[in-house]
Order: C-alpha cells, then sequence, then structure tokens
C-alpha cells in the first residue's frame, strides 16, 4: 500500500500517518485491504455505514470507487444523480463527506440545535462552494456514525418501505 504523507524513518522507511490515505492506484483496494488499512474498530464504523445505506436506499446506489490521484487516493462514492456522500478510508480511520446543497443547507439551519454541538461546529467551519458545504465527518463513535445517518436522511430521506 502506498502513502499520501507520512513520517520517513532514517532507514528510508514511510510510516503512515492518522488520516493518509489509499494511494496505489493499480486497483481499487477490497474489504481486506480497507480493514488492514483503517483498523478493525474504523473498518466496524465503515461496515455499518455501508449497511445502513444498503438497507435504507436499496437497489438506488452503486457505490463507485474512484481514484484521486497520489494526494487523494482512493474514496468511495454514493451517487444516484446528484452525490450523496463519499466514505474515506484513511489511515487508522474512516470519515465520510457530504455535501450539503441550498436545500439541506436550510433543513440543517431548522434543527440546528437538535445536532450535536460538534457536528454544529463542522458545519459552520465548513467552506461554502458553489454546489455547497463539504462536511467530512470522522467516524471514531456510534454518535458520528448516528449523525452521518441522520444528515444522510435529511439529504434524502429513505424510500418508504413496504
Amino acid at each position: 500500500m502506498m502513502l499520501r504523507t507520512g513520517t520517513t524513518t532514517a532507514a528510508g522507511e514511510t510510516i503512515p500517518q492518522i488520516g493518509d490515505r489509499i494511494t496505489d492506484k493499480s486497483a481499487p483496494p477490497d474489504d481486506g485491504t480497507v480493514r488492514e488499512w483503517i483498523g478493525p474498530d474504523a473498518f466496524e464504523h465503515w461496515a455499518e455505514l455501508r449497511n445502513w445505506i444498503d438497507e435504507f436506499y436499496p437497489g438506488v446506489f452503486a457505490p463507485d470507487w474512484l481514484y484521486g490521484g497520489k494526494n487523494r487516493g482512493w474514496s468511495l462514492r454514493y451517487k444516484k444523480t446528484k452525490a450523496f456522500c463519499t466514505l474515506l478510508p484513511e489511515y487508522k480511520r474512516v470519515s465520510a463527506v457530504v455535501v450539503m446543497g441550498g436545500a439541506e443547507r436550510e433543513k440543517f439551519e431548522e434543527r440546528r440545535y437538535v445536532w450535536r454541538p460538534q457536528l454544529v461546529k463542522l458545519y459552520d467551519e465548513a467552506t461554502t462552494y458553489i454546489d455547497g458545504k463539504w462536511l467530512t465527518i470522522a467516524i471514531s463513535s456510534e454518535n458520528d456514525l448516528h449523525d452521518v445517518t441522520e444528515l444522510l436522511a435529511m439529504k434524502r430521506p429513505p424510500p418508504s418501505r413496504g
């Protein structure tokens, strides 16, 4: 596995740093590679989020591995006509990118005092681009995972089941 950055030892070996991406462009990473790179705890969150998307949006998304170059590495994008979210397998952690367009930002603001303070701070500090605010949420707890699933359900309500 190749790294985006890292610390180089006296022997010339690169030691990955938390947040480094998988940058070996020869092939998209498989589950084993992702698990080894992000670690067992982060992989549990990775799998939970992927299972949640599959369960609540059955047949809606075909996740697509994207290679963003040697700096950004691999990411797993969920998109139908508009981007839903992108999962980032980073060294010893997993993050989700959720783009909040105008309608989503309005909904977020309406519920501003319901969200956890950490998420509101992340939202407030995110730069607003022409296509929206890009929130990159590191998922290191069940609370973080819950924030992401709540944002996604707000962004695109799951189809009614049954």
